[in-house]
């Protein structure tokens, strides 16, 4: 049984700038094939090697695969779609597959536009698509394919998506396989160093309209510290892993479990072979002001930090001045703790103006976080807001969802205004840093750490890859006028997301464990409005196994459109 995996080459300019990330979900699926005893198996990294189609077709030509499998963010759909339709030229016998978050809501789009793709995995590929492979390898497909849970396929004319998949529930089983990727490529410029993606939580207990991380993982659930620990402890001696960061969305939003992990981290001497940065909420790094300096022990030299992207998208929910005021505070205190801190801006709404873009550089200066971030809004097809955004949403071309690129239209400005206004930002911002910062930091870690940083910025920008520059044409304020985002209008809005039953699973799991369907006030607000939360609270958000374990789910079956 031999199963090839397939990393789309697709980059933007946006995180990549930094270094070459390891795709963690190959490790994961892999782990899991060979728990099951599915060991003959190729990963062939395109993105990080830059494979072009015809590199991909010679490798595929040295294959005999059962299995042809990719996966796919949004950005990366069409480039995941074309390598499956050349595994299925190459080896039209193979079971194409299609896994990630934009197949798993957008599978009637995918599988219309893209009939040679066999099936997609909606939801976690662990469960899923180990029994896909097992169907294969007994002979089973396609006749069982309906008994198969977590799957959407065409069945003649029609698309069809079988039971949605419970999640898996105990995250402690799953044991990732990172030998199978190309460790010597995988490099974090800022410190030179081997870099990995781990994972302590899977989900959100939140629902913001905004966000997907909710909808695709639906339940939160958060592994045993230790055995994060023990992961990472195999990776620093395994693969000679030098920094991580952890790919959850929010890593801190349990306190306890994270302060159990920064001890373990300590108890083994690990902040002295390893640093390692996160993603995080203001409110959270208010509430655990007095544990900062901890956490910098435990090896936490990185935080980025949603700051301005509630306020920016001036839900009635959020009080703006309250969030403005705490995410100075928030910079001040990661500083004074010896953390870098970066802020996150979210620029291009439909209300934006060249005003607004210079307020959002008035308030890094003004703040002083050692790092900001301007992102294009991205409204994501599956997204609660993309629905309520309506007709406002005028390009359907999904590779330019990669927060580099204007997807929306400011009414105000047009798009070449608003890259414009971005790069001015980021221009004056790094400039102060280079000259009046960085090399006067007086924490000798911290500095080379900054430095790093400003080195893989001034590469990427000199190469004119930082937010795909150079593909577009952008060199400046005189070149305006010869911007061109190369949109593809032919697409368009041909099939929306459905997820009915994806919604519907979760709901049912939140009532089971007493959790509302929507947040309340003081949850949304927590989530990046203003307040925070407690770990009574938190305790009251997790999910537990035997809670949620028999659903009642129902099959979907849906003409294709």
């Amino acid at each position: 049984m031999r199963i090839v995996l397939i990393h789309p080459n697709y980059h933007s300019g946006g995180a990549e700038i930094a270094g070459n990330w390891p795709p963690a979900w190959v490790a994961y699926l892999a782990g899991a094939l060979k728990s099951a005893g599915y060991t003959d198996l190729r990963f062939i990294d395109a993105m990080t090697n830059k494979l072009s189609d015809d590199d991909v077709r010679a490798m595929l030509a040295e294959e005999r695969p059962d299995v042809i499998a990719a996966t796919a963010i949004t950005p990366s759909i069409y480039k995941a779609e074309r390598l499956l339709q050349i595994a299925k030229e190459m080896h039209p016998d193979a079971v194409t597959v299609l896994g990630g978050i934009h197949a798993t809501f957008m599978y009637q789009q995918v599988l219309s536009e893209a009939p040679w793709i066999d099936v997609i995995v909606r939801g976690e590929g662990e469960t899923i698509f180990t029994d896909l492979v097992r169907t294969v390898d007994e002979g089973g497909w396609p006749v069982a394919r309906d008994e198969i849970e977590g799957l959407a396929f065409r069945d003649g004319e029609r698309i069809v998506a079988t039971k949605a998949s419970p999640t898996i529930k105990d995250l402690d089983a799953i044991t990732p396989d990172w030998s199978v990727l190309e460790w010597e490529k995988y490099i974090y410029i800022p410190m030179n160093t081997r870099v990995a993606i781990p994972n302590m939580a899977r989900g959100c207990p939140f629902t913001c309209s905004f966000c997907s991380q909710w909808k695709f993982w639906r339940d939160y659930r958060i592994r045993d510290p230790k055995k994060v620990v023990d992961e990472i402890e195999a990776l620093v001696r395994d693969h000679d892993v030098g920094f991580f960061i952890l790919a959850d969305e929010e890593p801190t939003i349990n306190r306890k479990k994270f302060v159990a992990f920064c001890e373990e981290l300590i108890a083994r001497g690990l902040p002295k072979k390893i640093l390692w940065g996160i993603n995080t909420r203001v409110t959270d790094i208010l509430r655990d002001e007095a544990l900062l300096p901890f956490y910098r022990e435990a090896g936490l030299i990185h935080v980025s930090l949603g700051t301005e992207a509630a306020a920016q998208l001036k839900l009635d929910r959020f009080n703006k001045e309250t969030t403005v005021a705490q995410n100075k505070k928030a910079v001040q205190l990661l500083r004074d703790a010896g953390i870098v801190v970066e802020a996150q801006f979210i620029v291009g709404l439909e209300n934006e103006t060249l005003e607004t873009l210079e307020e959002t550089y008035r308030m890094a200066m003004d703040w002083k976080p050692d790092m900001a971030n301007w992102a294009m809004y991205t409204p994501w097809p599956f997204s609660n807001l993309f629905r309520e955004l309506g007709d406002k949403v005028e390009v359907f071309d999904f590779e330019k969802y990669n927060f580099v690129t204007p997807i929306m239209k400011p009414e105000a400005i047009d798009r070449t205004e608003l890259l414009d206004g971005t790069m001015k930002n980021y221009r004056r911002f790094y400039m102060h840093k280079t000259f009046f910062s960085y090399p006067w930091t007086r924490d000798r870690q911290r500095r080379r750490y900054l430095l790093g940083c400003l080195k893989a910025f001034l590469k990427s920008s000199f190469q004119r890859k930082f937010y795909d520059l150079g593909r577009v044409g952008y060199w400046g304020p005189q070149s305006k006028k010869k911007v061109d985002f190369h949109f593809d209008e032919s697409r368009n809005r041909t099939a929306a997301a459905r997820m009915d039953d994806w919604e519907a699973l979760a709901d049912r799991s939140r009532k089971a464990t007493g959790h509302q369907a929507a947040p309340s006030l003081e949850a949304i607000k927590a989530c990046g409005g203003g307040g925070q939360l407690t770990d009574e609270m938190m305790d009251g958000l997790v999910l537990h196994d035997d809670e949620v374990a028999n659903r009642d789910e129902t099959r979907v079956r849906e003409p294709a459109e």
